[in-house]
């Protein structure tokens, strides 16, 4: 099975890739998806920030706004978190190519916002990063309820600079130019990457549960 990670800035366009992946056959992991799920009432790792992060959970869940409020601008309470979530991300994740691996998918997707930022190429065959002129990025993230000129000026500075990322990825698809022109690079990558053989999955030590 060869395993693609998708990543890219904030309002690149991430997730309508995701989702035009998704309808060419090949699974997607959102890492997104899964923090909100670890986040939720009852979710895993409700507990530990409830006490890294007293007064952020409220009736069972964290307050993703008053969570958020507590890490912004302030890099030791973010790598609490981090240490908090990534694990069990990246072990829902493992647990998500186990499946698809069962399946016989031939291609998966691992999404990851900050995939080169906690080194998660190493964990996956061949990188695709989404990318638009800044002035299309910028629009579609201030277009965004309660963001701010700060806010997106804060995430940016927190990720890995656009052009480092086009500079490290295996491609870089567009996603300013219209969403035919995004699709068209994507099924192009899919039909190459089936015919290829991962080298990633299943990685050293794995067990299946």
């Amino acid at each position: 099975m060869f395993v693609l990670g998708l990543t890219g800035s904030i309002g690149m366009g991430k997730s309508t890739a995701a989702k035009m992946l998704a309808a060419m056959g090949a699974p997607v992991c959102d890492s997104d998806a899964l923090v909100h799920g670890l986040l939720a009432k009852g979710g895993a790792a409700v507990p530990a920030i409830a006490a890294a992060f007293p007064g952020v959970v409220v009736g069972g869940a964290v307050d993703r706004r008053a969570l958020g409020a507590a890490v912004f601008g302030n890099p030791p309470a973010l790598a609490r978190l981090e240490a908090i979530l990534h694990p069990m991300v990246q072990s829902a994740q493992r647990r998500f190519l186990g499946r698809a691996a069962r399946r016989r998918v031939r291609v998966a997707v691992l999404d990851i916002p900050l995939l080169f930022e906690t080194k998660g190429e190493r964990r996956v065959d061949a990188t695709l990063v989404v990318s638009a002129p800044f002035r299309v990025q910028k629009s579609r993230v201030l277009a965004r309820p309660s963001m701010t000129a700060d806010k997106f000026a804060g995430i940016l500075a927190r990720q890995t600079p656009d052009v480092e990322k086009r500079r490290r990825a295996d491609w870089v698809i567009p996603t300013g130019a219209g969403r035919l022109v995004t699709r068209r690079a994507l099924a192009g990558i899919v039909r190459d990457v089936r015919r290829r053989r991962g080298r990633r999955w299943p990685p050293r030590g794995y067990h299946p549960i």
